[in-house]
């Protein structure tokens, strides 16, 4: 019997942003937050959230269908890894990165041919801006952009945490580290490890608050500086998550030397972001981040392994490793 093609990938992808849409638009109204604290009817949620009855309904039936939330006889309440993950108050919120998302990268997105015609970035560049003014102009912006890369790193993080061996070194360093998710979450699961975050002076007080709501902060702490133009504190493991991938060639190879140069012999650079397979087929999600590089800065790109094992043996390093992590993201390990 002769195979049926069918439409319905196609379709699936091309009309993928209206469930995308649907879960920002949740995070952006804090429903989850509020179904944290008590289950409640869909009235009860358009009375409290200010929605119109016209679309309360079908908006809550689609967080349902998407498995986001939970309905018996009329009363919603979060699934469990929503509960966990999208609830602002908890620990685990996750949705950081989804706030920016919503507020960045989908208007963004909607110029993509433009930046495929012209290899132009399509934010804050396009007008003559500059995308870290913008987003560190004010404390608001600032606190959302900082907890969107802390809700994007979280997972990574616990892998990281656990699938390194740190048990071999006693001191760890997060380059552009954000508030610290990732030496927190290292701090936590191994007592003997401190360290801290590099970062520019104005995360301070969003680190020292992030790491003072652990208890940490007699192990982790606060450098600050300038990536390209200051040295980099030493530490026996260097970190470079979602870093490399935000600058050209010669920036990735700048950010490698800087690390090379600041650890002892024997410490490790640890370098994670959505790296493609050397084949670029099966990757996906890492061929996107490629293209919202194209859309958020002047000359970054996501990268291979091989291409990362490449420009790490050039810098100096004396071996390489490449472990995937989750969602897309790999960890690329070089020993000094």
């Amino acid at each position: 019997m002769r195979h049926e093609i069918s439409p319905e990938s196609i379709l699936e992808v091309g009309l993928g942003f209206m469930a995308s849409k649907a879960l920002l638009t949740a995070v952006e109204l804090d429903l989850f937050s509020l179904l944290a604290e008590n289950p409640r009817t869909g009235g009860d949620v358009a009375g409290a959230l200010g929605l119109h009855p016209r679309g309360a309904g079908d908006f809550l039936d689609a967080l349902v269908a998407l498995g986001f939330l939970e309905r018996s006889e009329g009363v919603y309440r979060n699934s469990p890894s929503a509960d966990t993950f999208l609830d602002r108050k908890k620990a685990t919120y996750a949705g950081g990165i989804l706030e920016m998302a919503n507020s960045r990268l989908y208007p963004f997105w909607g110029s993509l041919t433009e930046a495929l015609r012209t290899g132009q970035p399509q934010n804050e560049h396009k007008d003559g801006g500059d995308v870290f003014d913008a987003i560190y102009h004010d404390q608001e912006g600032l606190e959302r952009f900082l907890h969107g890369m802390t809700g994007l790193s979280m997972g990574k993080a616990m892998v990281i945490a656990e699938r390194f061996p740190w048990a071999d070194y006693r001191t760890v360093l997060d380059v552009g580290g954000a508030v610290g998710c990732v030496p927190v979450a290292v701090a936590q699961r191994h007592p003997h490890m401190s360290g801290g975050v590099f970062e520019l002076p104005q995360v301070r007080p969003e680190f020292e608050k992030y790491v003072a709501s652990f208890g940490l902060e007699d192990r982790l702490t606060f450098h600050g500086g300038d990536l390209f133009t200051d040295d980099l504190p030493g530490a026996d493991v260097i970190v470079l998550g979602q870093m490399l991938h935000g600058w050209g060639l010669e920036g990735k190879r700048l950010l490698l030397k800087k690390a090379y140069d600041a650890l002892p012999a024997g410490g490790a650079v640890l370098v994670y972001d959505a790296i493609i397979d050397d084949d670029r087929r099966e990757n996906t999600f890492g061929l996107l981040a490629s293209l919202n590089m194209l859309l958020e800065t002047r000359s970054g790109f996501e990268y291979t392994a091989a291409d990362g094992r490449a420009w790490l043996a050039e810098t100096g390093f004396s071996g390489s490793r490449i472990e995937p992590l989750t969602d897309g993201y790999s960890m690329l390990v070089g020993i000094k």
